[in-house]
């Protein structure tokens, strides 16, 4: 079998580890087993290592593979549907439960990044930038809603103010979360894999699982191996495939393009983004871009349903780019690439359990970074015995994308179709 390899992102670029982890060979016994070893996988790992357990975790290529070692690097709050929206289709109850956590996962980040000193380039705030008034308007209620929930720090920006945040004339106002931020995604999952292994879990890696038999003790098995465990946490997410049928058919994968500048100026570097501020605007299908660590910009955006991997990222992203920034024309790019994310039919994670001692949470629906290191903490909860706040994710109804695997894909593109025209249109 041939060495794993990460796709050709400035982030693998830039990787602080690029050491290979061992496939599994023979059978070996954990308290847990943990498929996936992106920010899901990892951050239950990690939890339940806090806690003394062993847990051995097994990763098909490499640690952060997938969505976690190529997303936005933005810590962004909540969920994709917001607090509102579960407490109007779901009850005040599952809102207000789910309120409590909506702002945990970036403090889990946080508390990783100072307690294992991971050095992926980690910086405070993040901005929520308008397009039109009355994405305008929907900002001013979420602070008021966030605000009610108990996150403060923000403050709302009109026209003008966001000029000294962003360098540009094409958003109308925006929201600032002084808590929000953004890192390296990939030197945070990998910083969180050498805090797993510090406390003695073990970390597969060309591993990927082929079957997972269920019992008392349940069983996974690779091609050269097999884990026996206490509990299964099923975290493979938009590369699970289809090991576990019943989960496949809940969720669609969607890929997301992105795109690195060469090195920027310093002078460049504070005509685009004064203040060092992540941001993403409020467009259903949203841009998103920040500095890196090295002065590059990186500027993501767009989607691509079922996950197709478009021929020339380029051509969908830099006109992007230069709608925002059109002083960058020319500059030259150094790096694109896509990575999938998972899409629920409600753009809400999807918790539960398999069977008795096989749990999963998947379906981040593009808020993946900080709910997935929630998650982490909840499912170790779970595990332990304190499974509360753990049902009320699993308590949420998981339905099946209309159209089945054939219609899904063009169903789903023609609802994003319309929303996009709304967003143009600003209705």
């Amino acid at each position: 079998m041939s060495a794993p390899s990460h796709t050709t992102s400035y982030y693998a670029a830039s990787a602080n580890d690029k050491n290979l982890r061992p496939a599994l060979q023979g059978q070996v016994e954990a308290d847990i087993c943990v498929i996936g070893a992106g920010y899901t996988g990892l951050s239950t790992a990690l939890h339940l290592a806090e806690s003394g357990f062993n847990v051995v975790v097994l990763e098909a290529t490499r640690i952060g593979f997938g969505a976690s070692g190529r997303n936005g690097g933005q810590i962004v709050h909540s969920y994709s549907r917001d607090i509102d929206f579960i407490e109007k289709h779901y009850g005040d109850k599952a809102g207000a439960e789910m309120g409590k956590m909506a702002f945990e996962g970036g403090k889990i980040i946080r508390r990783f990044v100072d307690q294992y000193n991971i050095q992926c380039d980690l910086k405070d705030g993040g901005i929520f930038a308008a397009c039109n008034g009355k994405q305008m308007r929907e900002l001013e209620s979420k602070k008021a809603l966030w605000e009610a929930h108990g996150h403060n720090n923000l403050e709302l920006l009109d026209d003008t103010d966001i000029q000294k945040y962003v360098g540009t004339t094409r958003y109308k106002g925006a929201l600032l979360d002084k808590s929000g931020g953004h890192f390296h995604p990939l030197n945070l999952v990998l910083g969180e894999a050498a805090a797993l292994e510090s406390l003695g879990g073990v970390i597969y890696e060309d591993s990927p699982v082929i079957r997972v038999d269920e019992g008392d003790k349940a069983k996974v098995h690779t091609e050269n191996g097999s884990v026996s465990a206490n509990f299964v946490v099923v975290a493979g997410n938009a590369y699970l495939g289809g090991l576990i049928p019943k989960l496949q058919a809940k969720a669609m994968p969607c890929g997301t393009q992105v795109i690195t500048t060469e090195p920027l100026s310093e002078a460049q570097q504070k005509a685009l983004l004064p203040n060092g501020q992540c941001v993403e605007d409020c467009n259903y299908l949203l841009d998103y871009f920040r500095l890196s660590g090295d002065g590059r910009l990186i500027y993501g955006g767009g989607v691509t349903y079922g996950a197709r991997e478009p021929d020339k990222i380029e051509s969908l992203i830099v006109p992007k780019m230069l709608k925002t920034f059109p002083e960058l024309k020319g500059v030259k790019i150094d790096y694109a690439w896509t990575g999938n994310f998972l899409l629920t039919l409600m753009r809400l994670p999807q918790f539960g359990r398999v069977s008795n001692n096989i749990y999963y949470a998947q379906g981040y629906s593009g808020h993946g970074v900080t709910c997935s290191h929630l998650a982490g903490k909840v499912l170790s909860d779970a595990i332990q015995g304190q499974a509360e706040r753990y049902d009320v994710f699993a308590g949420l109804p998981q339905y099946p994308f209309p159209g089945g695997r054939t219609f899904r894909i063009p169903y789903t593109a023609m609802g994003a179709w319309y929303y996009t025209l709304r967003d143009k249109l600003g209705i």
